[in-house]
């Protein structure tokens, strides 16, 4: 059964179609000659019985009725026309003729005996005939009557074996056609449910083998049409045609789903990259913004830095040195804003401005403030971000320095770590409690400058945090603190300088 079941697998669709129609011919050829046999059963063998039986009983018929009307016409007891007696006589022979001479179908005893009749009843003619002859002319010899009337026992005499013998046989074929034609109709039913089993698991399996697939492939790309390309691959298993149909369309299906997820992918990565372009948009509008306002802040700056360096050459024919040197750190941090408007600077214009800004808070808060610069890299290679140390010294000051009654000192430490740049920016000010610091970070986090409505991260900072992030993939930027011990604001950027 395996066996044909494999070869059946590995037939071609049009050669399992051709087996299954060729099958199919068998069936309805087997039921068709079952049919006839039954039919000759019925039909013909019964009728050869029937038949020979009456062919019998007509000469019998024929011969004794032949025998009355000669009688009839010899004695004169009746009266009998010629045509009557032609027909008579033509009856008799037609009935001894009737039945054919066959010996296959009459056997050794019938045939002799249908010769044998035959061959007196020709005798039998040529005398009666005669007899007729000399009757009508009145010269009728008794002898020769007589002898008719013998030939005529003797006919009907072996007629009637003829008859009896035709019987038997007849009745010998009756009783072996008898179990034959009872069992006929069992047997063509058995074999017509037989046929039937055997058509239907013929199409049981032609199903299995190329209806079932075909549905699995609909169905399969009903899914598919909806969009769904990840669906568990068609399974079947033919080795035809339609095997090669699925593994195909498995293929396909897998191929074009994962060209659609790289399509997706690729769509989200645009996303973030155009998400990303606009931050950096907002970010340099923010940075553009931020220098706007800083020149708003200024009083007509360019007016405001030629004015302070008209006073600070008064102050220095004065001899105020003190005054001179803070109109110069002023005028050093108005003309670094005024001119640089690019994203990146060299370290030390950086301190250098931070060192201008801290020389004159240290000139307002005196002795209560102190600063200090830590640097262990080479400042006049290193590029680092504008405007970033400012804004972190001046929430030192202001958040940190300032509420406390005997100030503090702010330090600014800058050292290489594993192929980056760290800048710490410490101060031993106020500092803030663990709820104030985790919604400061938080907000660092989703790049968010306000706390329900209230600045708590800072437009310089978190403009430092944004920038940060944007302009360096590994970029951060991290606060720690705690009250009344000082804040760490830790930035952490790509160590990279004018030589990369």
């Amino acid at each position: 059964m395996k066996k044909m079941r494999h070869i059946w697998e590995n037939l071609t669709i049009k050669n399992k179609i051709r087996l299954f129609s060729s099958s199919v011919f068998v069936a309805l050829s087997v039921a068709l000659l079952l049919d006839v046999w039954i039919v000759k059963l019925f039909m013909v063998d019964f009728n050869d019985v029937m038949e020979a039986n009456s062919k019998c009983g007509e000469i019998v018929t024929t011969l004794g009725r032949e025998i009355d009307l000669f009688d009839g016409l010899i004695r004169g007891t009746k009266e009998v026309d010629q045509k009557t007696w032609e027909e008579s006589v033509s009856a008799t022979k037609k009935a001894i003729y009737a039945m054919p001479l066959n010996y296959e179908k009459l056997g050794d005893d019938r045939y002799a005996q249908l010769q044998a009749l035959r061959s007196a009843y020709e005798v039998y003619c040529s005398y009666r005939n005669q007899v007729i002859t000399d009757h009508l002319s009145e010269n009728m010899y008794i002898e020769k009557m007589y002898d008719v009337y013998s030939m005529q026992q003797y006919l009907a005499g072996y007629a009637q074996k003829f008859v009896e013998s035709n019987m038997q046989e007849g009745n010998q074929s009756y009783r072996a056609l008898r179990p034959i034609a009872i069992r006929a109709p069992f047997i063509a039913a058995i074999l017509s449910v037989c046929l039937f089993f055997f058509i239907l698991q013929i199409s049981r399996i032609l199903n299995g083998s190329v209806t079932v697939p075909v549905i699995k492939l609909a169905n399969a790309s009903r899914k598919i049409a909806a969009n769904d390309f990840f669906i568990d691959d068609v399974k079947v298993d033919n080795k035809d045609e339609l095997g090669d149909m699925v593994a195909a369309f498995n293929k396909m299906k897998f191929a074009t789903g994962e060209y659609i997820k790289a399509m997706e992918e690729k769509r989200e990565a645009l996303d973030k990259l155009h998400l990303q372009e606009m931050e950096n948009l907002e970010i340099e509008k923010q940075l553009e913004a931020m220098n706007l306002e800083l020149l708003k802040s200024q009083i007509n700056p360019h007016f405001l830095f030629n004015t302070l360096n008209v006073i600070a050459g008064n102050a220095n024919l004065e001899g105020a040195e003190t005054t001179e040197q803070m109109i110069e750190a002023l005028s050093s941090i108005f003309r670094y804003n005024l001119k640089n408007h690019s994203k990146e600077a060299l370290l030390y214009q950086e301190l250098k401005i931070s060192k201008d800004y801290m020389y004159l808070q240290q000139m307002r808060f005196g002795d209560r403030l102190k600063f200090s610069i830590d640097c262990m890299v080479d400042e006049n290679k290193i590029i680092v971000p504008t405007f970033t140390f400012q804004p972190l010294l001046e929430n030192a000051i202001i958040h940190g320095i300032s509420p406390k009654v005997e100030g503090g000192s702010i330090k600014v430490a800058i050292r290489e770590d594993g192929g980056k740049l760290v800048i710490d920016v410490s101060d031993t000010g106020v500092g803030m409690d663990d709820e104030l610091l985790s919604d400061i970070r938080e907000n660092l986090q989703d790049l968010k400058e306000t706390i329900d409505g209230n600045e708590a991260v800072g437009i310089g900072l978190g403009n430092i945090n944004r920038r940060i992030r944007t302009m360096y993939d590994e970029g951060s930027l991290d606060i720690v603190s705690k009250k009344n011990e000082g804040t760490v604001v830790t930035i952490c950027i790509p160590l990279h300088g004018v030589d990369d």
